[in-house]
C-alpha cells in the first residue's frame, strides 16, 4: 500500500518524487490525461484500488453524487461522516500507485461540473 497525507506538512523531495504521475503532476492535484489514459489502458498494467479524500468549500449535491456512481468507472465518490469532506475512490489501471491517482483525482478536474475546486487531503493506491 502506497499512502501519502497532503495537509499539515509539506511532502518531503522523495514524496513529490513518488507521488508526481509521468506529466509532471502532482498525484494529488489530479491530471486529466491519466484520468483520459486510464480509460483505454492496457489490461496488462497493474490494477489499483485508489482513494482519495478531499474537501471543498461547499456541499456536493446528492444528484451529482448519484452521477458519480453511475459513471461506469468504478468510481465512487461518497462523504464520511464528516461535513464537506468526501471520498472519491475507485479501480483504475496504470503502471504506478501516482499515475493511478492522478488518473482518479483527474476525474475531478475533468467533471468541474460536480467539484469546481477542491483540495485532496489524503491519496492511497494499493496494488490488487
Amino acid at each position: 500500500m502506497e499512502s501519502a497525507i497532503l495537509t499539515g506538512r509539506p511532502l518531503s523531495p522523495a514524496d513529490v518524487l513518488r507521488w508526481t504521475c509521468p506529466h509532471d503532476r502532482l498525484a494529488g492535484r489530479g491530471c486529466v490525461t491519466c484520468y483520459q489514459a486510464s480509460a483505454d489502458a492496457d489490461p496488462a498494467l497493474p490494477l489499483w484500488d485508489v482513494a482519495v479524500w478531499f474537501t471543498i468549500p461547499g456541499p456536493i449535491p446528492i444528484r451529482a453524487l448519484q452521477d458519480v456512481h453511475r459513471h461506469g468507472r468504478r468510481f465512487t465518490l461518497d462523504q464520511p461522516s464528516t461535513p464537506l469532506i468526501y471520498l472519491l475512490s475507485g479501480q483504475t489501471r496504470a503502471g504506478s500507485g501516482a499515475e493511478a491517482v492522478a488518473g482518479v483525482a483527474g476525474f475531478l478536474l475533468q467533471n468541474r461540473h460536480i467539484v469546481q475546486e477542491f483540495t485532496v487531503t489524503e491519496i492511497r493506491a494499493i496494488h490488487s
